[in-house]
């Protein structure tokens, strides 16, 4: 009896010690993975122009990362083909020659005691000549060269606009054209713009079907330098909302990175989309 007793004892205790075990490795497992995650990414602001000096922001993290380090890097004229620039590795740059019609990106680096992770910044304003300067009769005068609205170009980074500016969400499409019964997967694309008709590139769109359940709700997309965000969705079990349903509406938002959502220059608009459901 008293044998039977201990083995169950012991059987009990070697149960608690396995479990003890398979919690400390679950903790620590979760310890390992919390290394910094971006929730924004990082942002530039200063005028575009030889001479100037441009500055980044951290852009907003996770996970409390205790350091930050800087990169960088001079892209063509549209954001792409960059190289990282040597001894460019502090939050402000002061633009030069050589940076003349090109953009900048800075890419910044963040890091605590479980790990490191990285993110990009969307591309500048392309960097114009330095200001021109005039002196007439003791008086010197600067011929400005201006971003945002004010800039030359049908095309306008995200990081010019000032706070008197607004975002507008003017052009979208869809793929398929006809939102069928049968459809699994959406595309849909949205052109942003201000100052009156100006692609801007840079800005963040968020998206989701109206009433919710309909199709997933993708991460938000920058816009490229024509203006345009794309992005992929897939069917979810609430569409068709009623098997009438003629219309896919959606809520779009367009915003710059690091103002508030429901404020700054940021806009949001219903749009809609024709469903056919015996399609």
């Amino acid at each position: 009896m008293s044998t039977g007793n201990g083995m169950r004892m012991t059987a009990a205790a070697v149960a608690g010690a396995v479990g003890a075990m398979l919690a400390a490795a679950s903790l620590g497992t979760a310890a390992r993975t919390v290394a910094p995650v971006n929730q924004d990414p990082p942002t530039i602001s200063g005028k575009a122009e030889v001479g100037q000096t441009l500055s980044a922001t951290t852009g907003r993290w996770s996970n409390n990362p205790t350091d930050f380090t800087y990169d960088w890097r001079r892209c063509d004229s549209n954001g792409g083909s960059c190289s990282s620039i040597s001894g460019a590795t502090t939050k402000d740059y002061v633009l030069k020659t050589v940076d003349k019609d090109n953009t900048l990106r800075v890419r910044v680096i963040a890091r605590n005691a479980d790990g490191t992770a990285s993110s990009t910044s969307v591309p500048s304003a392309v960097v114009g000549a330095a200001a021109a300067t005039t002196t007439t009769t003791g008086t010197t005068t600067t011929t400005p060269s201006g971003g945002g609205c004010n800039g030359a170009g049908t095309t306008g980074a995200i990081a010019s606009l000032s706070a008197t500016d607004r975002l507008n969400i003017d052009r979208q499409s869809i793929d398929p054209a006809t939102v069928g019964g049968s459809t699994s997967n959406l595309t849909v694309r949205f052109h942003v713009s201000a100052c009156g008709g100006k692609s801007v590139q840079g800005a963040l769109v968020y998206v989701t079907a109206v009433p919710y359940n309909q199709f997933s709700v993708p991460p938000e997309a920058q816009t490229g330098a024509d203006g345009f965000a794309q992005l992929q969705m897939s069917r979810l079990r609430g569409y068709p909302a009623t098997q009438q349903q003629r219309l896919l509406v959606m809520f779009v938002r367009a915003r710059k990175s690091g103002e508030n959502p429901l404020g700054g220059i940021s806009t949001r608009r219903l749009v809609s989309f024709p469903v056919n459901l015996r399609s």
